[in-house]
């Protein structure tokens, strides 16, 4: 996206603040006309006093007090000013990264796969940080600076025409510089804000595997990794620095040299008796006001390329296609029985590579079908397929007779309950984890829910019982307890199908068997799809899927499979 198209972008965010901008557009024209009329009465004040006897006292305090009011003006008119900008600044920020979070639940999950999650926080978050630095210097001096440098020329020119044209013929200088500066910076604050993301993705990685490092003893080869983008990031980032705060010293040089020829030039004119010596000073503080914005502007102009490369990269992710809810002749808000009939089904990530091709079975209502097979064979995928996390390639998916495309995603899955091997917890209470599903749920039916997943008992003990409140992620669980919630969350749903994803593998032994004991009773009347690879757990299944390379190559009972002493009865004599 270009720099141009951003901006436009950057400019309709502000938009629905344009009360606000008008407001301190208003303000900031206050501040510069009384910021420029304090050299008129500085000057006059001096005029007013040269000369033996002719010092007039009347005059002067007559000056002093129109220099009070709009030295008053002028604090009161930037005290406001930055009150409204900020209150512009943190609008937009709110509503961009409300915006962003929304867009994260819209997405197609394959999208957030392929960035990582260290990559999307940096852009919800430092990104549009430096994206807030960049609007509020924008609107604190920006539109100041403009209007000082229109301004004082006015005044400038009103006052004397040629050192109004001495100062306007040098005064390119110090854009030409600016813009040339600028044109450098951008390239290198596009790269960090690219670092950075990388850099936040491997950190947010690594601490979130930091029990895996210090296992097997990895802690030296992932400090190498983490100073060798580290150090990526920190050259990036000094030759933007470097760049950047070159703008300044040259602007000030040229500026220098914008006040020295105003000093030479009025000081020649002063001699002749062209100009008086209260208007020689006027000319030198508006030399010097007139200047000075174009430091800011230099700066701003800098760290507007830098909010420019982070916008950028913030409507990179807010103009990814949502996942859209494509239903053909939909069926409103069935109540499904379980009854689940798969039909020549093919899926694969790369359309180049076959995954899933070839899959067909039928599952009765209240049946249980375990899926096995070695690892990487396409179960998870078919379980992503189930829940039209994506959409088969061919093929489809009947629930009770109704393919699955004509079936709203939030109502398939209002009837479907998962548990997996990976747990999630929120930040919130046992009973809103619990009660995630079921807001509505009541105390006792949460407990009940638990009670059935052999959770109750170690509720109880924690400090506030179902009130307690837990870290994110349930960090101040062990991974069985953060398992037993999730089950629990499950039961309390009750759906009519049941998908268990290695539910039980962070369970010990005993607690296992309480569990799976709780699952026949949950799973009575409910299809419920078991993709496990413990012995214990499929053994009473009523459809067995055994897969292999994407495909089933086997099906049916327990026994019936070993029977046949094929794959089946080969991975079960393997163990």
């Amino acid at each position: 996206m270009k720099n141009k198209a951003i901006f436009l972008r950057i400019l309709k965010l502000v938009k629905p603040h344009a009360v606000l901008i008008v407001l301190s557009l208003l303000c900031a024209v206050g501040n510069v006309f009384s910021a420029l009329f304090i050299p008129v009465l500085t000057g006059r004040a001096i005029d007013e006093m040269i000369g033996e006897g002719r010092v007039s006292f009347e005059n002067i305090r007559h000056i002093l007090t129109l220099f009070l009011i709009a030295f008053l003006v002028n604090a009161a008119t930037v005290w406001l000013m930055t009150l409204i900008n900020n209150r512009i600044t943190f609008k937009v920020v709110r509503d961009l990264r409300r915006d962003l979070f929304a867009k994260l639940h819209s997405v197609p999950i394959f999208y957030m796969d392929s960035l990582g999650h260290g990559d999307l926080l940096s852009r919800i978050v430092s990104d549009v940080e430096r994206l807030s630095d960049g609007l509020l210097l924008g609107f604190s001096q920006l539109f100041t600076g403009i209007l000082t440098i229109v301004a004082t020329l006015v005044f400038m020119v009103r006052i004397n025409l040629w050192i109004a044209l001495a100062v306007m013929v040098l005064t390119p200088l110090s854009l030409f510089a600016a813009s040339f500066i600028s044109k450098k910076t951008f390239k290198y604050f596009k790269a960090q804000a690219a670092l950075q993301g990388g850099l936040t993705s491997f950190i947010n990685e690594t601490i979130g595997a930091v029990r895996v490092v210090k296992t097997f003893g990895y802690e030296k080869e992932e400090n190498e990794e983490f100073n060798k983008k580290n150090e990526e990031f920190a050259k990036t980032n000094l030759k933007a620095l470097f760049f950047s705060s070159t703008t300044n010293p040259v602007t000030r040089f040229v500026n220098s040299m914008v006040y020295a020829a105003v000093g030479i030039l009025g000081a020649f004119l002063g001699v002749a008796g062209k100009i008086t010596v209260g208007t020689l000073t006027c000319f030198l503080s508006y030399a010097n006001q007139y200047t000075k914005p174009f430091n800011e502007i230099s700066g701003v102009i800098t760290e507007f390329q830098n909010a420019i490369a982070c916008a950028g990269r913030i409507f990179e992710l807010m103009d990814a296609k949502d996942f859209v809810d494509t239903v053909t002749d939909p069926v409103e808000a069935p109540k499904l029985t379980g009854d689940i009939e798969v039909k020549d089904l093919a899926f694969s990530y790369d359309k180049s590579k076959k995954l899933l091709y070839d899959i067909s079975f039928h599952a009765a209502p209240g049946s249980h079908i375990a899926i096995v097979g070695p690892t990487g064979c396409g179960k998870t995928t078919f379980i992503n397929l189930m829940m039209r996390f994506f959409e088969p390639d061919a093929g489809t998916i009947l629930y009770d007779g109704i393919e699955s495309d004509r079936i709203r995603r939030n109502e398939l899955r209002t009837n479907i309950g998962m548990v997996l091997q990976d747990t999630w917890l929120k930040e919130g209470s046992v009973f809103e984890n619990i009660a995630y599903g079921k807001p509505d749920a009541t105390k006792e039916e949460v407990m009940e829910a638990a009670k059935k997943s052999h959770a109750h008992s170690f509720i109880s003990r924690l400090e506030n019982g179902y009130d307690t409140v837990l870290a994110p992620d349930g960090g101040n669980l062990s991974a069985g307890q953060k398992q037993l919630l999730c089950i629990a969350r499950v039961m309390l749903a009750l759906p009519p199908i049941l998908i268990l994803d290695e539910a039980t593998s962070s369970i010990d032994t005993r607690t296992e068997s309480k569990i799976t004991k709780a699952f026949q009773t949950l799973m009575e009347g409910r299809t419920s799809f078991i993709v496990a690879h413990r012995l214990s757990t499929i053994r009473n299944a009523d459809l067995i899927l055994v897969m292999k390379d994407g495909n089933i190559i086997e099906q049916g009972t327990h026994d019936e499979l070993l029977v046949k002493k094929g794959f089946y009865y080969q991975m079960l004599n393997s163990r």
